[in-house]
């Protein structure tokens, strides 16, 4: 999936690795993560398949730079995934975990769903970000209709960490609640 990403971001315009992590760093984050050696990783990966090429840029008193530029056949690939039939699945590590937390005592539980808390509280905090920096990006892209895809991405993130927001405290509350009703022998 990470390919896909990069080769998207590739497809509005030219740029580099460092750029790459910029990029997901500032608007990608909230839905999906990569480290700089992941995307260097894929870079080597897209560019063996002929999905990408590069170009060095010698800069003075700087390491060269790679710049790096979708294919047509990589293009070719993200319009075939793009359109590939997929059925989303609905496998989700957290709820498997939850189903099972009955093997840990309430209080564990409690300081589990109390960081879930705070990382949704603070991930809602940083959302207010990603409109800017989608305004910016449209800017400089120049095409205002891709810009209506970046935010409705930046729309489900926020509604996401709202629910997982309201759903940890429902959880902490039931806890709370099961503590007294059953007390530690």
């Amino acid at each position: 999936m990470l390919k896909h990403g990069i080769l998207g971001l590739l497809n509005y315009h030219d740029m580099t690795g460092y750029e790459i992590r910029g990029v997901f760093k500032d608007s990608l984050a909230f839905f999906w993560q990569a480290q700089t050696s992941q995307i260097y990783r894929e870079l080597k990966e897209l560019k063996a398949r002929g999905w990408v090429s590069d170009v060095t840029v010698p800069q003075k008193g700087k390491p060269d730079k790679n710049v790096f530029s979708v294919t047509e056949a990589g293009r070719e690939e993200l319009r075939h995934w793009l359109l590939e039939d997929r059925k989303e699945t609905a496998n989700s590590p957290l709820l498997m975990r939850t189903f099972f937390r009955g093997e840990l005592p309430p209080e564990e539980n409690i300081r589990y769903f109390e960081a879930m808390h705070r990382f949704a509280v603070e991930a809602m905090e940083t959302m207010k970000q990603p409109p800017a920096i989608a305004a910016e990006y449209e800017r400089v892209i120049q095409d205002p209709r891709r810009a209506v895809y970046w935010n409705m991405t930046i729309e489900y993130g926020v509604m996401y960490m709202d629910l997982l927001r309201r759903w940890s405290e429902d959880c902490m509350q039931k806890l709370e609640e099961m503590k007294h009703e059953y007390p530690a022998d």
